[in-house]
């Protein structure tokens, strides 16, 4: 009978269990130290253990596959900062960055979890985006901006990842071509002058008087890129005195599918109907939207 843990809401507690009652069981047999690292150090499907020396590495990891492998457990994607350690293993058995590796003449490889990076020769933790396309999506989805503020920013680094998914051979962890790197490296060097940009949260100066008119203007437009609208509140107070505040932008990219510019239009139309709304809801006061 094959019982299948995963899949379900309560899947890691189910696992969790399980382990539990297999180091109750293996403890007997392969005594305290296995049976606790089960206990404690086992989550879910991820195991990280240290000792003192490479030397003292290798019984453990083995009492520790046979162990799990008693309750039907396959402990498997080994990685060490120890080539010794890893020699002793299958290789099938290791990550895919040590099974690219070779241990005699190689360093050993970098691993990855979310954006920290353990480099496993010098043992150490580092913060990198890569120039990948896993890199790129993930500076991209960083940078926080509900109200469109820096729209014209984003979208050209958008517009690379666009093309970079277009290339059905390119991997999420891939090497960049030159020109690609080019282009993402002169959007990285322009990003830091987002520092000298401030916007005023109060639409209304201080000492602006009496607002006898406020108006809402909206401009779509389109291009083979991308699409959008950007909103203004246009304030007039009884001296005739106009002030215009930005109030919200919108931008999308341009389908992969290529389509003409009429259609471009009427979609950018679709999202200045969509941000009027919004505006009109959000806003409290009485106001005339006027289309350009």
């Amino acid at each position: 009978m094959t019982v299948h843990l995963f899949g379900a809401v309560s899947s890691p507690s189910i696992a969790n269990f399980v382990l539990k009652q297999i180091a109750e069981k293996v403890e007997c047999t392969y005594g305290y130290q296995v049976a606790n690292t089960i206990r404690r150090i086992l989550y879910v499907d991820d195991c990280l253990k240290s000792t003192c020396d490479e030397n003292t590495a290798t019984q453990p990891i083995k009492d520790l596959t046979s162990a799990c492998a008693m309750g039907g457990f396959h402990l498997t994607k080994y990685t060490c900062n120890k080539s010794k350690v890893l020699s002793i293993l299958p290789k099938e058995e290791c990550s895919k960055h040590v099974q690219a590796c070779n241990l005699d003449y190689d360093d050993l490889s970098i691993e990855r979890a979310l954006s920290i990076q353990w480099c496993a020769e010098t043992d150490t933790f580092r913060f990198s985006k890569p120039i990948t396309r896993r890199g790129i999506l993930s500076t991209i989805s960083s940078i926080y901006d509900p109200l469109g503020f820096i729209a014209p920013l984003i979208l050209p680094a958008k517009k690379l990842l666009q093309e970079l998914c277009r290339d059905a051979s390119l991997g999420w962890d891939d090497e960049l071509s030159v020109e690609h790197q080019i282009q993402w490296m002169k959007w990285l060097y322009e990003l830091p002058s987002l520092k000298h940009m401030s916007m005023k949260r109060c639409m209304k100066p201080a000492v602006f008087g009496n607002i006898i008119s406020k108006q809402i203007h909206i401009f779509s437009d389109a291009s083979t890129t991308g699409y959008g609208a950007v909103a203004y509140l246009r304030l007039c107070n009884d001296n005739n005195k106009i002030r215009c505040t930005f109030l919200m932008g919108k931008s999308r990219l341009a389908p992969i599918k290529m389509l003409t510019i009429p259609r471009l239009e009427l979609t950018s139309a679709t999202v200045f109907v969509s941000l009027g709304r919004i505006l009109l809801q959000e806003l409290s006061n009485r106001t005339t939207l006027h289309q350009e």
